[in-house]
């Protein structure tokens, strides 16, 4: 809890120092704690939590967690308040059940300002991040998040200009009655639809599945169900040393094949089944397993068979390791209030001190009751022990009639559900938008049209082809292109005729000249790019050339023809008009009305027509700034680079 309480003063919705990934905490302060301090401040604190385990306790006992339960504990420090921290790894449900649980203690308990954060800081914000207002970001939402009297509060900017300290924050909260720092009704309903569907919710998530296990895990099982989420993390986080253990069965399979087995219902989370099923493990030799013929038995008996091995991985590195328990002793409780400050000073057997010590047992057996499955996951170890030397033998599970396994279609049928999430959230996203670009233009009608009514005219959209042209051919280095703070760019340094006369030794070509390039090149040099115009004085020459011809016409129909299948042509905006588009459709038709059978004839020309690289360029530069919708990326980055800005409007209408 050190390490919650000392994140508390951090961001919330931002966090610098990143607690661990799958998990979240929670702090809730009494409004009397800031001005309460001492015994008198643990007093109330004890009776507070005593109340709100109370108030819980029937809701929490069907669940199952993933790797802990939903637990508090006093904190005196910076001032007296309860908090409490839940691993909940892979099964999120764990994290929004603790929401629901805040949520309702804030209703029973109205005078309690509650925090709640994860490694993502306030993930009660980026939940719903489509709702909020402007100013509240990552960096100005320190400190003003809580929930109280079962809403969401953000305490507004207009009362703290800069962050408000967590004491200031609190004392805002107790000292005003009214709504001004109540959330928006738009956050509001979205957080309550999400925690609205708990506990039921919740309860669907625990999975009932009838396993064959050895007489003395349903043993320990029938007494302590909680300690599953043990059995399945040690199954799962299984290593090469742990399982050593495993292949020896030295606790809970003693006698090996011997051992009496038995079947029985177990409960666990849909995370924690999901984690059993989907990982394939070979039995020990010394685990005995049914014939595969009987499908179902023998997938409970897979499904035991890896529970127990869970189980002897967990017990013999928890023994190995001898530090289990630690802190959820009495004497560590009562250490911890001495540390705290809880007796004040006062001398041990002094009248006081046996009164505080009084009321400190009295909590204690008192609170043991409603977190006896903490203690039992602080010390499985012992309390397994405990366990097993009770009298138990395979007659205690005979002749029982067990319910049959839930149905887990779930865990290959989510697909509709995972769409229908994410359908919901491209709903708000679209929302947003239309919203945004609704505010975007009344603001613009009210400032008189100045933004709207620049004439796109007046740019010269020719400059970002001539400016990108000129981009790409400046200086690069393995840092990327780069752009010179006085923008007098230099040529660059390129002997074309060199680099030319080098391709054509290595490919062994000479004699021709391309009269297709943009630059001239040394007599006696070649390129295989022009094969109309050339001459040679060799006869073998000739004969290279003209196999080169003709593979090259092949190739070129080929390619022709594969293109012909595809839309490609069609994402180009071409270089011709469209009068031209008509003659050289009807040069094809006549072309096809004399028969000819070459197979660039038999192509739509339309379709491969040259494009115009410029055009295309300015469109997709427009197209990307377009999709920006006025805020910061890629094509206006660009465009900054080489000293250029387009309007606000200048990709819509298109």
């Amino acid at each position: 809890m050190a390490a919650a309480e000392s994140s508390s003063s951090s961001s919330l919705f931002a966090l610098k120092s990143r607690p661990p990934d799958d998990t979240v905490f929670y702090s809730i302060f009494p409004d009397t704690s800031l001005t309460s301090a001492g015994s008198a401040a643990a007093d109330e604190l004890q009776f507070l939590h005593l109340r709100i385990l109370q108030h819980i306790s029937p809701i929490t006992a069907p669940y199952i967690w993933q790797h802990q339960p939903f637990s508090l504990s006093i904190t005196l420090s910076p001032f007296p308040h309860l908090s409490g921290h839940l691993r909940f790894g892979d099964n999120l449900e764990d994290e929004w059940f603790v929401v629901y649980l805040l949520f309702e203690i804030s209703k029973t308990f109205p005078n309690l300002s509650i925090r709640v954060w994860d490694s993502d800081g306030e993930f009660l914000l980026i939940e719903s991040a489509f709702h909020l207002p402007k100013w509240l970001n990552p960096e100005t939402s320190t400190n003003r998040v809580f929930i109280r009297r079962g809403l969401l509060h953000i305490i507004p900017q207009s009362s703290f200009q800069t962050l408000p300290k967590l004491e200031d924050s609190l004392r805002f909260l107790a000292s005003r009655d009214d709504d001004s720092s109540l959330a928006p009704d738009a956050v509001q309903l979205h957080l309550r639809k999400k925690i609205g569907a708990y506990p039921e919710r919740a309860y669907r998530n625990v999975h009932r599945v009838r396993v064959r296990v050895p007489v003395s895990v349903a043993w320990v099982l029938k007494h302590e169900p909680c300690l599953i989420s043990l059995a399945v993390e040690g199954f799962y986080d299984r290593d090469i040393d742990s399982m050593k253990y495993a292949a020896r069965m030295e606790r809970f399979l003693p006698k090996g094949k011997g051992e009496e087995m038995v079947e029985v219902v177990i409960r666990m989370s849909r995370a924690m089944y999901a984690q059993l099923v989907q990982q394939k493990f070979q039995a020990p030799g010394c685990f005995p397993m049914p014939d595969r013929s009987t499908v179902g038995k023998y997938m409970e008996a897979e499904l035991g068979m890896k529970i127990t091995c869970g189980f002897e991985m967990m017990y013999q590195l928890r023994k190995k390791q001898g530090d289990e328990g630690k802190g959820s002793t009495w004497e560590a409780f009562r250490q911890s209030l001495e540390s705290s400050g809880y007796f004040e000073g006062l001398l041990p057997g002094s009248k006081e001190y046996k009164r505080l010590m009084e009321n400190a047992e009295g909590y204690y057996r008192n609170s043991s009751l409603h977190v006896r499955a903490s203690e039992v996951l602080s010390a499985p170890v012992k309390r397994i022990d405990e366990i097993l030397a009770l009298p138990h033998a395979a007659d205690d599970f005979q002749n029982q009639e067990l319910p049959p396994s839930d149905d887990d279609s779930w865990l290959y049928g989510g697909e509709d559900e995972l769409n229908a999430a994410l359908q919901e959230r491209q709903n708000e996203m679209e929302l947003y938008n239309l919203k945004h670009k609704k505010k975007h233009k009344s603001k613009e009608q009210q400032d008189g049209g100045s933004a709207s009514g620049e004439d796109l005219d007046d740019y010269d959209l020719g400059g970002i082809a001539k400016s990108m042209q000129a981009f790409v051919e400046k200086i690069s280095s393995y840092e990327g292109a780069e752009v010179p703070e006085d923008r007098n760019f230099k040529d660059v340094d390129f002997d074309v005729d060199q680099f030319m006369k080098d391709m054509e030794t290595v490919m062994g070509h000479r004699g021709s000249k391309d009269t297709g390039s943009d630059f001239d090149v040394e007599e006696g040099s070649s390129s295989d790019l022009d094969f109309d115009d050339y001459e040679e004085d060799s006869e073998h020459s000739e004969d290279i050339e003209e196999g080169g011809d003709q593979f090259m016409r092949s190739y070129s129909d080929a390619l022709n023809k594969e293109l012909k299948a595809t839309t490609l042509s069609k994402t180009f905006v071409h270089a011709h008009d469209q009068a031209s588009k008509k003659n050289n459709e009807e040069e094809s038709s006549r072309k096809n009305d004399e028969g000819t059978s070459n197979a660039n004839d038999e192509m739509d020309e339309d379709e491969l027509t040259p494009v115009d690289v410029d055009i295309n360029l300015v469109k997709n530069f427009l197209d990307s700034y377009s999709s920006q919708e006025g805020l910061s990326g890629p094509a206006s980055n660009l465009l900054g680079l080489m000293g250029l800005r387009l309007p606000d409007d200048a990709g819509k209408g298109k």
